[in-house]
This record gives structure tokens, C-alpha cells and sequence, in this order.
């Protein structure tokens, strides 16, 4: 019996080292959710992020006609956010603010309220490669009868910017939030 539960703690670890390998090597296939070319009735543009790739790609979108709204999402980014879309062409009566949330969740929760009084049905996220998972299954959580699709900025995709643009510590907080955020909040990544 003893040698059975042996065998069994070994094939766990044998696994989760696998796994956590697969993880390094491999994180854009496991963080990363894009929905490809998809039309909705807004974007959803989440603060944060390692640089302004996320209002960049948000202006990609909204040039190549994915939306005919924006919304700016996130506590202290919002503003700057919506002035970044403004000073690359999007006009600033498309743009909506919402800067209460201080977190992913959050950002879902809050903006949900905003989509729902417009009776919107569909919403791309625009955030970071690796924030993406999170970030769909938030919103998807919160508002099941809205259509989400994920179109997120693949800014230090490669693993030699990792470092220097502090990539490497945010990837390895997605692989702790995405397990916790399924713990806590009930918030299924897959």
C-alpha cells in the first residue's frame, strides 16, 4: 500500500513538473485566447498592461471596423487610456469610461452594468496576450447572455523581451490568478 501511494505522489509530481514545463515553454498557447477577426458592438479595452499596447490594438480594431464603440475599463487607466484612443483617430463621442474597477473582476462586473444598459450582445476584449484567458472568462462569468470574444495586443510576445519588459513576473502571476480567480470568484479559465 505504502509503495502504491509512492507511486501515485510520484506520478503527481511527474505530471505538475511537466505541466509547469510546458507552461515556460509554452505560455502563449496556454494564456492566450484570440477569437480572430470578429465584429461586435463594442470593444472593451482593460487598463493595465506592460506599455500602451492595449489602446494600440484597441485603435487596430476600431479602424478595421471590429466595433463602433469603445470602452476604456480600469481604476487610474481609463482617462489616459481614452486620450491614447483620441490622439490615434478614434472620435471621443465613442468612447466610455469606466474607472471604478481596480481589478479583473472587477472590470468585468462594472462594465457589464455599462453593456447591459446599452443592450449590447457583443463585446471584444482587448487586453494583453497573457491576461487574455483571465480576462474572457471574467466577463463571460458575469454576463453569460453577452457574446465575448477576446482580440488581445501581442506586445513582447517573444521570449527575449520577456525580461525586459517585466513580462516574465506578469506570466507567472497569471498561472497563480487563473487557479485563484477559479477557487475565489468561481471564474472557469477553460
Amino acid at each position: 500500500m505504502r509503495r502504491l501511494r509512492l507511486k501515485i505522489l510520484l506520478a503527481v509530481v511527474v505530471l505538475f513538473a511537466v505541466l509547469g514545463l510546458l507552461a515556460w515553454f509554452f505560455p502563449d498557447k496556454i494564456l492566450t485566447v484570440d477569437s480572430g477577426p470578429v465584429k461586435a458592438d463594442v470593444l472593451v479595452v482593460l487598463g493595465g498592461g506592460g506599455s500602451h499596447e492595449r489602446p494600440q490594438r484597441a485603435v487596430e480594431l476600431f479602424k478595421e471596423g471590429a466595433a463602433r464603440l469603445v470602452i476604456c475599463s480600469g481604476k487610474g487607466d481609463c482617462a489616459a487610456n481614452a486620450q491614447r484612443l483620441i490622439s490615434m483617430g478614434v472620435p471621443a463621442g465613442l468612447i466610455e469610461e469606466e474607472d471604478k474597477s481596480s481589478n479583473t473582476l472587477q472590470n468585468a462586473q462594472f462594465t457589464v452594468v455599462m453593456l447591459r444598459a446599452q443592450h449590447v450582445r457583443s463585446a471584444i476584449i482587448v487586453t494583453s496576450w497573457y491576461h487574455s484567458r483571465r480576462a474572457l472568462a471574467c466577463f463571460r462569468h458575469c454576463a453569460p447572455e453577452i457574446k465575448f470574444y477576446s482580440r488581445p495586443a501581442y506586445f513582447a510576445l517573444a521570449r527575449k523581451d520577456w525580461k525586459r519588459e517585466g513580462i516574465s513576473r506578469l506570466m507567472r502571476a497569471e498561472y497563480l490568478k487563473l487557479p485563484g480567480y477559479w477557487i475565489r470568484y468561481g471564474v472557469n479559465p477553460f
